[in-house]
């Protein structure tokens, strides 16, 4: 039905039902459907035409709402709890990142410090590169992070409200007090799934 719309467009219920060889009353519920999620629109005395969900625009907000965290993001970039501010720095740069996952001696997510963490505890303390990375790191109870299945959209939310750059992506496995890490999300990620939705790169 919405292939016949896209080509004939504005094409009538009686229309569509002769197209498809039945008749008009079969028919009725499913454009009434089509029509209630917006992938076909109608007009009295004219027809039925293409609904948002199908235009250009539309789709590409139906798949940013679709899109999960899983798609965007990147693997993660990890430290262990044991490490000192040194090595974290070292691998800031290496890596090419705005923060490092900090875990334990198990792999569990244990805390993230970020270059502004490391900034603040560097400048003018000649000493500060031996000092262990779990006296700079925001623990776990204070640290925002997602799901690999949570959307996008809520990821972005979260980057808002915290007022952060990127989050730790992580698999409770049912157990919240030992955290898998599996990847990371930015405001970069973000970006470039906008870029690349607008210039289709991401298929239907």
């Amino acid at each position: 039905m919405i292939d016949l719309v896209k080509k004939q467009a504005p094409i009538t219920g009686e229309q569509i039902a002769e197209n498809l060889g039945i008749s008009r009353p079969t028919i009725r519920s499913d454009l009434s459907v089509l029509v209630m999620l917006g992938y076909i629109d109608a007009k009295p005395k004219v027809g039925y035409f293409l609904g948002k969900v199908m235009t250009s625009e539309g789709r590409q907000s139906e798949k940013f709402m679709n899109l999960k965290v899983k798609d965007v993001m990147n693997r993660p970039v990890v430290i262990a709890e044991s490490s000192t501010v040194n090595d974290a720095v070292i691998s800031l740069f290496v890596e090419n990142t705005g923060f490092l996952t900090v875990t334990d001696e198990q792999g569990a997510l244990t805390g993230m410090v970020s270059l502004k963490d490391l900034l603040k505890v560097t400048l003018g303390n000649p000493n500060a590169t031996t000092i262990p990375i779990s006296m700079v790191m925001t623990r776990v109870p204070r640290l925002v992070f997602v799901s690999p299945d949570d959307s996008v959209l809520e990821a972005a939310k979260k980057m808002l409200d915290h007022q952060v750059g990127g989050m730790p992506v992580v698999n409770s496995n049912g157990d919240r007090s030992r955290l898998e890490v599996v990847g990371r999300i930015t405001k970069t990620n973000l970006a470039q799934a906008l870029v690349d939705l607008t210039s289709g790169f991401i298929a239907e």
